[in-house]
């Protein structure tokens, strides 16, 4: 699969490196992503920025960590855009503070949070919550980084 990650950065908080942000989306998208090749661009944002879109596209108020967007374009298109994932910087790191993680991390499961969505996961039903928070940890773990929702113990009680 042929990756193509445009980042925009409208923050003036730290971010992460952009070869980072590629292979974090790399790793959610191998071998899950039916495309030969992949479009996806992310935002990385403010907070006044992420409550605006957050209010105009889920109707709630107020800011929260990321937001995806997939394309759900017609295939007979064969367009390569799979979506666009936004990521609130300052909500990163006071989450990641107030998780007890690092930074780096954090950004690390957002993204890959927000990739799975542009293919369909979601966390909305309990049953579609499991799979998709242990399709996280792996990844996660794959990368190197500790399971995201149990800080104590591994990822293997995880369906």
């Amino acid at each position: 699969m042929k990756l193509l990650v445009d980042i925009q950065s409208a923050s003036s908080e730290p971010l992460p490196k952009e070869e980072d942000i590629r292979k974090w989306i790399g790793a959610a998208l191998t071998g899950r992503a039916t495309q030969k090749q992949v479009e996806i661009s992310v935002r990385l944002v403010d907070q006044t920025e992420m409550a605006q879109l957050n209010e105009t596209y889920r109707g709630i108020k107020g800011t929260t960590n990321v937001l995806s967007f997939p394309a759900n374009l017609p295939v007979e298109l064969d367009i390569p855009l799979l979506g666009d994932i936004v990521i609130c910087a300052p909500v990163v790191g006071a989450e990641a503070v107030q998780q007890g993680k690092t930074e780096k991390a954090h950004w690390a499961h957002l993204t890959v949070h927000g990739a799975l969505h542009l293919l369909g996961y979601d966390h909305i039903q309990e049953e579609d919550a499991k799979i998709m928070e242990a399709l996280e940890s792996t990844i996660l773990m794959d990368l190197n980084y500790a399971c995201p929702y149990n800080l104590t113990q591994p990822c293997e009680h995880l369906p």
